[in-house]
Parts: structure tokens; sequence; C-alpha cells
């Protein structure tokens, strides 16, 4: 249920139009953490401007309406954005692969974690160059809205490149040491 935050967190930093708000879902945030379209986007806007959280602050041309997130919904949003999460079950559908990555025959696994290595490794390139045209500071606004997160996505690329590395090395070492 985080696509009411994502809002939220969006028209803290700027109030903005549903179709912008569309707009930053089909880029970064959308790639890297979040996926929404505009057929949720817009219910979702509507259900946080009846709880009090959102408020329209602009009409324009042929219905455009510019939200603003209201005193409440950033008091939802820092307490969300501040409390650990709870009671969720996590289902992530790449570290379900590595726990069932022993019953492939070893090759499949081995070509499997080959895929892993080099997909996090042209991530990771392609983030790094995104990042070199940031400025070395941390960006106060909705400029800055990604930079910690293309961070946090770039060392978790490296991180799980690292790991893919390590564990091809470790059934290429058990595979030279299992008799033919």
């Amino acid at each position: 249920m985080s696509l009411p935050y994502a809002l939220l967190g969006l028209l803290a930093v700027e109030p903005r139009s549903g179709y912008e708000l569309t707009k930053e879902f089909s880029g970064p945030l959308g790639q890297y953490a979040w996926q929404a379209g505009h057929t949720s986007i817009y219910p979702e806007l509507n259900k946080l401007a009846e709880r009090g959280l959102v408020e329209v602050t602009e009409e324009g041309a042929r219905g455009s309406r510019t939200y603003s997130v209201t005193p409440a919904g950033y008091t939802e949003l820092r307490s969300w954005m501040l409390t650990p999460p709870q009671g969720t079950k996590v289902r992530n559908q790449q570290v379900l692969r590595m726990f069932l990555i022993s019953a492939l025959e070893p090759g499949d696994a081995l070509a499997m974690l080959r895929r892993i290595a080099a997909y996090t490794a042209a991530e990771a390139t392609e983030l790094r160059e995104i990042m070199e045209q940031a400025p070395p500071e941390i960006p106060e606004g909705p400029d800055g809205f990604g930079y910690l997160a293309a961070e946090y996505g770039l060392r978790q690329y490296d991180a799980t490149h690292g790991w893919a590395r390590w564990a091809i090395e470790k059934l290429e070492a058990r595979a030279g040491a299992e008799p033919a």
C-alpha cells in the first residue's frame, strides 16, 4: 500500500498535477522504486483528497488540477517514513529464486548467476553515469528527490553484483572439486 505515500511524498516536495505525477512514475521512480499509472494515480488522489491529506490548489485548462499535500498529509507521510515496517510479509522474487537455486543443474545455476552479475554491473554503470551528472551535494527540492535513492540503488547493485561473483566462484570451485 505504498502508492498513497509515494504520492504524498511527491506532493510534499512540490505541488503537481495528476499528469505530472504520472510522468514521475514513468521515469526513474517507476523504473527503480514503484510503478503506477494514471489509472491508479487519479483514484488514489481522490481518496487522499477525501481523507484531507491532499488538496486541489489550482484548476487549469481541460480539468487539470494541481494538488498539494496538506499539513495532515505531511503528518501522515512523516509518520509512515519514521515508523519501521512491521507485520509485513516480505515477498521478494529474487530472494525466492536464491532459495531455490539448488533445484537447478549446476550449469543452469551458473548461467543464472552470470546473468545476475551482468545485469547488476550494467545497471550500476548506468546509475554511475547518471550520478556523475549530479551536483556533488544533495540538492534541495525536486532536483534532489532521487539523489539519495540513486545512491541507494547504486550500492544495492554493487552489493548484488559482488554477491553473484562470490556465488559463481563458490559453485565453480565446488564443480571443480567434484569427481567427473
